[in-house]
């Protein structure tokens, strides 16, 4: 899988959630390296799925999501992996009138198969 990147800004009042990055869940094994680069004030949390993200009536904010254990409300640069099989991955900052940053979330998953 070529690398993904979603940015969110925070500063809205509101939830910002990133679009939903599909994983390839039959590449085995699943190594996804996760990056969070932050400029400014935000904080942020990264979210991965089980949800199939691909069925015709699926709706992201309505799915079922789970915190990462390591890149849940930070508000630093950071990076960790999954070395399990997802479905999802996006990133979310909560409603915080009071941020003014950026968090660019960086998807790799290596593994057999594809192109470069």
């Amino acid at each position: 899988m070529r690398p993904v990147v979603y940015t969110i800004t925070g500063g809205a009042g509101t939830q910002v959630a990133s679009r939903v990055c599909p994983i390839d869940h039959y590449v085995s094994p699943a190594n996804i390296a996760l990056s969070v680069v932050v400029t400014g004030s935000i904080t942020y949390t990264v979210q991965y799925t089980f949800d199939d993200v691909f069925a015709a009536d699926y709706a992201p904010a309505s799915g079922n999501w789970t915190d990462h254990p390591t890149l849940g409300t930070q508000t630093t640069t950071k990076d960790s992996n999954i070395s399990y099989p997802v479905r999802g991955i996006r990133i979310i900052s909560p409603a915080s009138p009071s941020s003014s940053g950026t968090a660019r979330l960086t998807i790799i998953q290596g593994g057999g198969g594809g192109l470069a």
